[in-house]
């Protein structure tokens, strides 16, 4: 293998990159990737060796320069933290909306005149997911702490009960890290005697950490609470350095599979090439850190975001947060500040979110900015705290946004 050279100035360049990469990283605060883990003992692998994981995990295919038998360990290991049943199968993919894809695909294949409902604080992959299938998508409106309305959401699947339903609950919504009720929504399922339907957890965020909580703080979130399919993020909480995600579904899909000619595999996944590095990172990492190591992480990161409320609290600025969550979520801080820090404002809202590799000493900057501002504080309606001690200034309760269908009202 022949090392390629470094061409005239190149090497200035990467130094120079280098550079300015590790200085935005100080200021970047609002997005949800942990960046505290590298991956050194793999450095020859990743950087030296082409490894396509395509087609089926479970397919091994013609070639052999792939990792397919760390992937489907992998799946395992993720599926067992949240609880999938024996017959599950699932697979490593380029990020939480390709997973969130699969599975509307799915049950479209199960269900052609399927309804897709989620919730208006959904990521905005589960409307591009939707669109591109051709689905009618219904939004639900969302209560004060940013879940899912199952009120609302009984309303409107009882107006299609002949309609097969594909709920897709959250698990970490983008900005305020709220929780769906994936339990309510399976009982308002059965209250309604719908029994065809699909619940699909995007579980991007707070899948992992959610999982690692004790049986009693644990929501009802996962496959046990009546999820059928479920989608992490890699390059969040487990910080693979890569963007990157794991589908579980609670049993293998039906619909057209056959055998490419061409790979020797089953056609079972959105892309046909497949990134073989990124099960590699997520092996590395939830096999080396294991349960008490990722635990360890996720309660640091929560007692970061709990000392970020305290310090919020003291200069009397407004804010929230939902159980167990990394995110603090603030009224807008001025312009000057939020040039200086990213903290995916909306104009009104921003959030910090406390992903492993974000210190306290970033946080006590970010603080002593916010002080220093000689802008009127604002006084916006934000999410209430659900962890009242430690939120002094509580809005009042925003009125909920209403349900509508995204493509044309449905019958």
């Amino acid at each position: 293998m022949t090392a390629v050279p470094a061409a005239a100035g190149t090497d200035a360049m990467v130094a120079r990159l280098l550079a300015e990469l590790q200085d935005r990283r100080r200021y970047d605060i609002g997005f949800p990737g942990a960046t505290d883990l590298t991956f050194p003992a793999l450095a020859k692998i990743v950087t030296g060796q082409l490894l396509n994981n395509v087609g089926d995990p479970w397919d091994e295919g013609h070639g052999h320069n792939h990792t397919k038998d760390i992937e489907r360990r992998v799946v395992d290991l993720v599926a067992d933290l949240l609880r999938a049943p024996a017959g599950r199968w699932g697979y490593v993919t380029t990020g939480a909306s390709e997973g969130t894809l699969h599975a509307l695909n799915a049950a479209w294949q199960d269900h052609p005149d399927v309804v897709v409902y989620a919730s208006a604080a959904a990521h905005y992959s589960v409307t591009k997911a939707a669109r591109l299938l051709k689905l009618p998508l219904v939004q639900i409106r969302t209560d004060a702490t940013g879940r899912m309305d199952v009120t609302d959401l009984a309303g409107e699947l009882a107006r299609r009960r002949d309609r097969p339903a594909m709920v897709v609950a959250t698990a970490g919504t983008t900005m305020s890290e709220a929780v769906d009720d994936v339990t309510a929504i399976r009982e308002v399922c059965d209250d309604l005697a719908i029994l065809r339907r699909r619940i699909h957890v995007d579980a991007a965020l707070s899948g992992i950490p959610l999982a690692l909580l004790p049986e009693k703080a644990r929501p009802g979130f996962d496959f046990t609470a009546g999820a059928t399919s479920m989608v992490i993020s890699g390059h969040k909480f487990l910080s693979t350095l890569m963007p990157c995600g794991v589908l579980i579904h609670d049993r293998r899909p039906a619909g057209p599979a056959g055998r490419v000619v061409y790979t020797g595999s089953a056609d079972t996944t959105i892309t046909g090439s497949r990134s073989g590095h990124t099960p590699l990172l997520l092996w590395w990492a939830l096999t080396t850190l294991g349960r008490r190591g990722l635990h360890r992480r996720a309660q640091q990161s929560r007692k970061l975001a709990a000392y970020t409320q305290q310090q919020l609290t003291r200069i009397g600025w407004p804010h929230a947060r939902n159980p167990h969550a990394f995110t603090v979520t603030l009224a807008q801080p001025p312009a000057a500040v939020m040039r200086k820090w990213v903290l995916a404002g909306d104009g009104q809202t921003a959030h910090i979110v406390c992903m492993p590799g974000v210190t306290q000493e970033q946080i006590d900057e970010f603080l002593d900015d916010l002080r220093a501002s000689d802008l009127a504080r604002p006084r916006l309606h934000v999410v209430p705290d659900l962890d009242a001690a430690v939120t002094p200034l509580r809005a009042p309760r925003p009125r909920a946004r209403r349900s509508r269908v995204a493509r044309g009202e449905l019958r």
